[in-house]
């Protein structure tokens, strides 16, 4: 996109959290639900589109254009940048990434538009470990015939279609067994879980996923090989990791001007607390967490633009801003005082809200194995 036009997007964003979704917060965490009419200014802003090539309709941001915007979706509730979270990135980039130019046709431009998609790789017994997933796709004809059950997944009540991870070769053992499917929500046989309830991020909406003979053409397998799937979805995680970062840099910003607001305005001993410099060190701190955490984020989306092999340092990143982050909001909290403690001050739920980041999309622990296994790979040891 031309700088010009980038920069009006951006404003438009930005203007857009802080007049409409900001104002909306308190909404969304007593009703549990985004408005719908906020869901459709995203749908109209294009925000459903962002990581969408423009030739089906999106916006066809690169990924340093990206985490700008969503930087600033996340100095709102996490509800707000989940919303759209899925479809920007792991539920369509399979498809953007893999895709056969017949599936990209079919289903890209729905998505740009703001059809909801979900990533479906999570099951009961298979998380960090991907490549023991059960769920089973056989192929029947000119047909795949899915059967499992998926767990935690995002937006999935509210999707239009998945991306989903299954065993399509019985035979091979491990991630090259493993096929990724575009599935319909409508698809018959395929069914939802209730919303699960949860720690925070009220307004997100995660549940389980049963597939019960679901059959989906042939055709729908990503990329049109057998096998490939948790390679895609590893492209599709890298990507992923850098949104997150993004949005937890974003919050990380908020949560410091939160925290300079309350501690100037609140006062003890009769001056504000700020004037204390052990309050002074809690704000400093996690400026620099908020900052470190943006300027890492920023540099490794410039070097996925440019094609470098960044998968060790969107780990590294995506550990350190999530990790960050946390901090960012145990201190936030620790500024209010007593206050931080109350619901009806918005450090207490954005202190739950924020502690998924540490787990979603590959857990904290998990990115400190992808970082090590490189390092010590390059070092020339096998592990």
């Amino acid at each position: 996109m031309d700088q010009e036009t980038f920069t009006i997007l951006l404003d438009t964003v930005r203007r857009f959290v802080d007049e409409r979704l900001i104002p909306a917060e308190d909404e969304v965490e007593e009703t549990d639900a985004v408005p719908e009419a906020i869901v459709a200014e995203m749908r109209a802003l294009g925000l459903f589109g962002l990581s969408i090539p423009e030739e089906y309709g999106g916006l066809g941001l690169s990924m340093s254009e990206e985490v700008q915007v969503v930087f600033e979706l996340g100095r709102a509730a996490a509800a707000f940048r989940s919303t759209i979270g899925t479809t920007v990135g792991i539920g369509s980039q399979g498809i953007v990434i893999d895709g056969t130019p017949e599936q990209k046709r079919a289903w890209l431009p729905k998505l740009a538009a703001g059809m909801v998609s979900s990533f479906a790789l999570t099951e009961p017994d298979a998380g960090s470990d991907a490549a023991s997933l059960t769920t089973t796709a056989t192929r029947d004809g000119e047909e795949y015939v899915l059967n499992g059950t998926k767990r935690y997944i995002t937006n999935a009540r509210r999707a239009g279609m998945l991306t989903v991870m299954a065993r399509s070769e019985r035979d091979v053992k491990g991630a090259a067994g493993v096929s990724a499917f575009i599935v319909p929500a409508d698809a018959p046989g395929l069914s939802f879980g209730p919303p699960d309830r949860k720690m925070g991020q009220r307004g997100t909406v995660t549940s389980d996923v049963v597939f019960d003979d679901v059959r989906v053409p042939a055709a729908n397998l990503i990329g049109g090989v057998p096998g490939r799937g948790l390679k895609t979805a590893f492209k599709v995680l890298d990507r992923g990791r850098i949104h997150l970062s993004a949005a937890a840099s974003g919050t990380a910003h908020r949560l410091v001007a939160e925290s300079v607001a309350y501690a100037a305005a609140r006062k003890q001993f009769g001056q504000p607390v700020a004037a204390f410099q052990l309050v002074q060190g809690l704000i400093a701190d996690s400026h620099t967490d908020a900052l470190a955490a943006w300027c890492m984020t920023r540099d490794v989306a410039r070097r996925y633009d440019a094609g470098e092999p960044v998968s060790r340092d969107v780990a590294a990143t995506k550990y350190f801003a999530s990790e960050a982050l946390g901090r960012v909001a145990d201190r936030a909290v620790q500024v209010h005082g007593g206050a931080g403690y109350m619901a009806e001050y918005k450090v207490e739920r954005f202190y739950r809200d924020v502690r998924l980041m540490r787990i979603y999309e590959g857990t904290s622990q998990i990115q400190q194995t992808i970082i090590a296994r490189h390092l010590l790979r390059d070092a020339g040891l096998a592990i």
